[in-house]
């Protein structure tokens, strides 16, 4: 603990000096899932990628103690060698710990537990002006529970304890076939209230074929059962795997799974992300072509690739959490509008606190029957190309953004945000959000509103940009930058692998 308690003392004091020459500064993590372009200066800069350790696993009080940049892989690594896993996994490896705390990170088991932020029990931050503190329910529970979702913009999180509960060596992986949106919804929603599941999705393949997906954790394999496994070369991906089982099923269709596989099943091809990169190098999509390229298509490296390339720019990467009753007319204008499949559902618990930056539906009908709990949302993600014209890119992002206010919902905050500043404020409450900025001297620090708006005007006058634009130019660069990142050794060498049938 004291090499923590020195970085963290190194990094209060370079904060001081901002804090007292009254100059802003930015913080840079070491790695990114946000899609916006946002390069590294050095500049104005406050350095905390060093913070990255898995501090210390309580096992009696299912706590774990974890710094910020910690990423699932490392963190699951960590807590499984005693037996035990975080409630709440994001599902692509690379995911840090402090970037599930201050953005959004809402998986499978969100609609038990909540967003990730619900099961942290305490952050450490650094403030402002470089004063150190500790955040809980007990202590600043108002910096605690607005610095969850607030993009870092009210301080630097240096540290956090995590709650953990007991690990299982399978997840139980039952694969439902519906053949419409409409059954779809209510199948993922009846799912939602049933007290034996742990973990509950699903994937819309078209609008008269999706899978909603639902998992129990056990220490039980069966005889008769095949384990199945998605991490490997050779493994087929995900989402291919569970469309091909259910493709002509109208029975449902059971498979055991490790629970580490289970966790991380959608990082190869990135959900089906992945397959847009054979598309525009416009090379065949097979078993054959996926093995051999395996190395460039794990989650790290196809975020590599995509800011290397400039394709983020035309790019859909959303995520949409909207009410139950809004969701199918939602889906409908998405399959208009952007033709756009496989969509993925999650079903989200909302948190319950507010104000805040997660997305929330707080409508007086919103509420269930105890008149305190706000209803479950469900998310929608919407992954593929956009237009190719930057500026209809940038006008169909902003006709989606009218039409999921228009239906009750919140985009998430990780991805291209084209709102104006009236617009942004008039979701979220700009009086308390400045009021905690005053009170924990913050506002030397970027706003969420200017960390997370993309200026259209910006992104279309650089030459850089333009250049990558020019096929395959762009997209060969992104695969040079992915390779000196050397980010495809992480997935090779990765332990979990291993670890998750031994628990």
């Amino acid at each position: 603990m004291q090499d923590h308690k020195d970085a963290v003392e190194k990094i209060a004091a370079s904060v001081r000096q901002y804090f007292q020459r009254r100059e802003p500064f930015r913080i840079f993590h070491g790695s990114t899932n946000s899609t916006r372009q946002t390069p590294h200066r050095r500049e104005n800069t406050v350095d905390i990628s060093a913070l990255s350790r898995v501090l210390q696993v309580d096992v009696d009080a299912r706590t774990a103690l974890v710094e910020p940049n910690v990423p699932m892989d490392r963190l699951v690594e960590a807590t499984l060698k005693h037996g035990l896993i975080p409630p709440v996994v994001m599902e692509f490896p690379g995911i840090t710990v402090g970037g599930g705390f201050a953005g959004t990170g809402g998986e499978s088991s969100s609609f038990r537990y909540g967003y990730f932020n619900e099961t942290v029990n305490s952050v450490e931050m650094v403030l402002g002006d470089g004063e150190i503190v500790t955040a809980s329910e007990r202590k600043n529970p108002d910096l605690f529970h607005g610095a969850s979702g607030a993009l870092g913009s009210l301080g630097i999180t240096t540290l956090l304890e995590l709650r953990l509960m007991q690990a299982k060596k399978y997840v139980r992986t039952i694969y439902h076939p519906v053949r419409s949106v409409p059954e779809a919804i209510e199948r993922v929603r009846g799912e939602t209230l049933n007290p034996n599941l742990d973990y509950v999705d699903g994937i819309l393949f078209s609008q008269d074929h999706g899978v909603i997906i639902t998992g129990c954790l056990t220490d039980d394999l069966p005889d008769s059962a095949r384990v199945q496994r998605f991490s490997a070369a050779h493994d087929p991906w995900y989402y291919l795997h569970v469309r091909d089982k259910t493709f002509r099923s109208v029975e449902a269709v059971t498979e055991y799974t490790p629970l580490a596989e289970y966790l991380f099943r959608y990082d190869r091809g990135g959900f089906w992300v992945g397959a847009s990169a054979f598309e525009y190098f416009r090379v065949p999509f097979n078993r054959v072509t996926r093995w051999c390229l395996d190395d460039f298509l794990h989650t790290r490296m196809l975020y590599r690739a995509l800011h290397g390339s400039g394709q983020s720019r035309n790019y859909m990467v959303q995520d949409l959490a909207l009410p139950y009753g809004t969701v199918e007319r939602f889906i409908d204008y998405t399959a208009a509008s952007f033709k756009i499949w496989p969509l993925w559902l999650c079903p989200l618990r909302q948190s319950g606190r507010l104000p805040t930056f997660h997305p929330h539906h707080q409508a007086s009908e919103a509420s269930e029957a105890d008149g305190k709990t706000l209803e479950p949302l469900l998310n929608v993600g919407l992954w593929g190309f956009g237009p190719a014209r930057h500026d209809r890119f940038v006008a169909k992002n902003r006709e989606l953004e009218r039409t999921v206010r228009d239906l009750g919902g919140m985009k998430w905050l990780y991805a291209h945000t084209y709102y104006t500043e009236h617009e942004f404020w008039e979701m979220f409450d700009r009086r308390w959000y400045d009021g905690l900025r005053r009170k924990y001297r913050a506002e030397s620090l970027p706003s969420v509103w200017h960390k997370v708006h993309v200026d259209p005007n910006v992104q279309g006058q650089s030459w850089g940009l333009w250049a990558l634009q020019l096929w395959p130019l762009g997209g060969i660069w992104g695969l040079w930058k992915a390779i000196q990142s050397g980010d495809y050794v992480i997935a090779r060498t990765s332990t979990w692998k291993r670890l998750s049938s031994s628990v």
